[in-house]
């Protein structure tokens, strides 16, 4: 008799991530003392398994397999420490057991040539069906919630005895039903039952399989081998790679995208770890994180909340309280009935935080040694928890963190998000960051490493490869701020050159106002970094000149919709003239926005811009200001015009706007001539000139309204004391209200 035909196989099919489960297969395979232990993984990650008994192995974890020449094709098998496969892995290396994967090697699954391969960000668990077996199950068990059938029935258990026969059962009867598997499907389980026949002919007599629940009937009835061998023969293959990632409970949740996820991870990892205490000590937990919160949270408290869960679980016929129990009970105990404190308790606690770690053995690429180096040297350790750091310029340690956030922006790594744009910043030596590690980065970081082996190389190749295929002079400028940030030397000269020689033989005016605000926000910024500016200024001095001969032209014979670009493109180059700080700039700037608004042809809202940049630039007087109002505004222009006007010159600041009398006088002119038909048709633009106003700024304003004058005499003031017309007022303060959105009765 063979030592194959004496071996013997058990089955035991788990749901992944559940504690129960974890907790009845350490207790089965207790009791069933196996040679070997075979697992529903990857096989291409055979290799890295003793590292999970290492000391500095701390779940939640990943594997990462990918493929080596295409990166972005990866997969990740998530473990916790609940997890019943890390617990059978636990189990085998702590008494030094043979321990294999067994599902379909990912370098079938990840080749191109295979319809089935996931898609780049795809993100798998192993032995997941299309189907929902729990959910058929507890409808047939009278529950609504498949999550909550299984954890009542399941994962709360402490008497693991005869629950994998059970499963085993129950999946049998569900399979019955179901037609034929997916080509993927089939390949899959015809893999695992080949491996279970390898571990046979290895000799191995006692062979424990631990497998998603799903697949357990179809490896307790083996079939012949030839046809799982016809199944698996001539399988695509791809190089592939594999390696030990952290990860994070949130990701394990459903929320994540991640189909085989649980709703509640904390909360599993809470059963887990307090088997014995976990509602009293649930509660107890949460008490803390509302205290922690500023919130009212008593010892009384929390012994009510026990009480109140344990009397639902009674009423519904459980025999212990869960989590819906307790979240029950944290509403009406501790949350005093409102819901906004448990959508903190779900985050913090019943999904939960945290990142995991892995040891400094676990193979990977150069790039993600060199980044994890530069973590370290920074103090900028990775987390799962989104932070807010400031970074002050001035300093050499913050300097070096904010080049490398930046460089890996370009890399894009996007473990950093800058707050607010330093465009925007009126201190160019501060900058704040929103940092947060996704997991996912991981992939990130080995697709980039198809550009250099240390941050720096791969960020430096990755903006000359974008700069030579960049065929739009604003895409090259932006590059090149980008580089300026990262501070990328032998980058920024490559780029230079490309942006000198693209502006040579640019002429379309829209394309150089997009690009004029990066370049002067590089020689800005540059200056800050200790970067040498003087060739940028020289572009940036030439893009100038031939902006300020096309712009006139630029802005006549545009719709609505082109002239709102425009405005918001003029807005963007009026700021980057003041970055600049030139006077002679300046001066130029001003006479052609002089050009724009007196220029008939150009679109109303332009015009009303151009003047509103010259006011800010100090360059309108009142007088003229009034003058100019008074014509943009009379009963001779088309009202779509006049308010397309009032939109581009009040756009803004309202302060700016709040004390130029002639400019209401003719505001309160032009309203009162509109024909009722004709106002309710230009409301809406009306409004939209004031739309980004704030209540405050509005209010200011309809004071502003009490003092209207019914004649202003050249633009000059007359007394507030002088008698007003009460009939015209009672007309015009129902207008404005409704343009300000302020009621009469706050202006009246």
């Amino acid at each position: 008799m063979s030592a194959e035909a004496g071996a013997s196989v058990h089955v035991l099919g788990v749901r992944h991530h559940g504690p129960g489960s974890a907790r009845s297969v350490r207790a089965a395979l207790e009791r069933l003392q196996p040679d070997v232990v075979l697992i529903e993984g990857p096989p291409d990650a055979d290799a890295l398994l003793p590292l999970a008994a290492h000391a500095e192995m701390k779940p939640p974890v990943a594997l990462l397999v990918y493929s080596v020449d295409h990166p972005a094709r990866a997969v990740f098998y998530p473990f916790a420490v609940f997890s019943p496969e890390w617990q059978a892995l636990q189990y085998a290396l702590e008494r030094t057991l043979s321990v294999r994967f067994i599902d379909l090697p990912q370098m079938h699954r990840l080749s191109p040539e295979d319809e089935g391969a996931e898609k780049p960000e795809a993100v798998e668990q192993p032995g997941t069906p299309r189907a929902d077996p729990l959910g058929a199950l507890a409808r047939a068990a009278g529950y609504e919630d498949g999550e909550l059938w299984w954890d009542h029935l399941i994962e709360q258990r402490q008497n693991p005895e005869g629950v994998f026969e059970a499963v085993l059962e129950a999946m049998s009867a569900l399979r019955e039903g179901e037609g034929e598997l997916s080509p993927h499907e089939a390949r899959r389980e015809a893999h695992m039952r080949r491996s279970i026949r390898q571990a046979k002919k290895d000799g191995f007599q006692r062979i424990a399989v631990v497998c998603g629940a799903w697949h357990a009937p179809a490896l307790v009835q083996q079939r012949p081998a030839k046809e799982d061998d016809a199944l698996l023969r001539g399988l695509p293959k791809a190089k592939v790679a594999a390696t030990w990632i952290p990860w994070t409970y949130d990701r394990l949740g459903w929320r994540s995208g991640y189909g085989a996820g649980v709703e509640s991870p904390g909360w599993y990892a809470h059963l887990w770890l307090s088997p014995q205490r976990a509602v009293t000590s649930w509660a107890a937990r949460i008490a803390h994180l509302l205290r922690d919160e500023g919130l009212d949270a008593s010892s009384a408290n929390v012994i009510e909340t026990v009480r109140l869960a344990e009397t639902l679980a009674a009423l519904r016929g459980l025999s212990s309280a869960g989590l819906a129990e307790l979240r029950d009970a944290a509403l009406a105990v501790l949350c005093g009935g409102d819901a906004t404190p448990l959508a903190l308790v779900h985050e913090k606690l019943e999904v939960g935080t945290g990142l995991g770690v892995v040891p400094s053995e676990v193979p990977s690429v150069p790039l993600a040694r060199d980044l994890a180096a530069l973590q370290k040297s920074l103090r900028l350790p990775p987390s799962a928890e989104s932070k807010v750091q400031e970074l002050d310029l001035r300093k050499d340690m913050d300097r070096e963190r904010s080049r490398l956030l930046h460089r890996l922006r370009l890399l894009d790594i996007p473990w950093g998000t800058p707050e607010e744009d330093p465009r925007n910043s009126t201190g160019t030596f501060r900058e704040t960051w929103r940092l947060k590690w996704d997991p996912e980065l991981a992939v990130r970081v080995v697709e980039a490493s198809l550009f250099g082996n240390t941050v720096e190389s791969a960020a430096t190749s990755r903006v000359v490869t974008r700069a030579a295929e960049a065929t739009e002079l604003d895409t090259l400028t932006a590059l090149l701020d980008a580089a300026l940030l990262s501070e990328l030397s032998a980058a920024i000269d490559t780029v230079l050159r490309h942006v000198q020689a693209l502006s040579t033989r640019s002429a379309d005016v829209p394309k150089l106002l997009n690009a004029f605000p990066a370049l002067a926000h590089a020689v800005r910024y540059g200056s800050v970094r200790e970067t040498p500016t003087g060739p940028i200024l020289a572009i940036a001095d030439g893009l100038f000149e031939r902006i300020l001969i096309g712009l006139p032209g630029a802005c006549v014979s545009l719709d609505d919709e082109a002239a709102h670009q425009r405005r918001d493109q003029l807005r963007a180059m009026h700021a980057a003239v003041a970055l600049l700080e030139g006077g002679e700039r300046t001066e130029e700037w001003a006479e052609t926005l002089g050009q724009l608004v007196h220029r008939d042809a150009v679109h109303g809202l332009l015009r009303g811009a151009a003047l509103r940049l010259g006011v800010e630039l100090g360059r309108v007087r009142d007088e003229e200001l009034g003058t100019l109002s008074r014509r943009a505004l009379s009963p001779a222009v088309p009202p779509a015009e006049a308010a397309a006007w009032l939109e581009g010159l009040v756009s803004g600041s309202a302060l700016l706007m709040l004390h130029r009398q002639d400019l209401w006088a003719a505001l309160d002119g032009w309203l009162a001539s509109l024909t009722r038909e004709s106002f309710v048709e230009h409301l809406p633009l009306v409004r939209r000139a004031f739309a980004d106003f704030s209540t405050a700024e509005r209010r200011a304003m309809g004071e502003r309204v009490k003092q209207l004058s019914s004649a202003p005499a050249g633009g000059r003031e007359q007394a507030a004391t002088e008698e007003l017309d009460a009939e015209r007022v009672a007309r015009v303060l129902p207008v404005l209200s409704t343009i300000l959105g302020v009621r009469i009765h706050e202006v009246a």
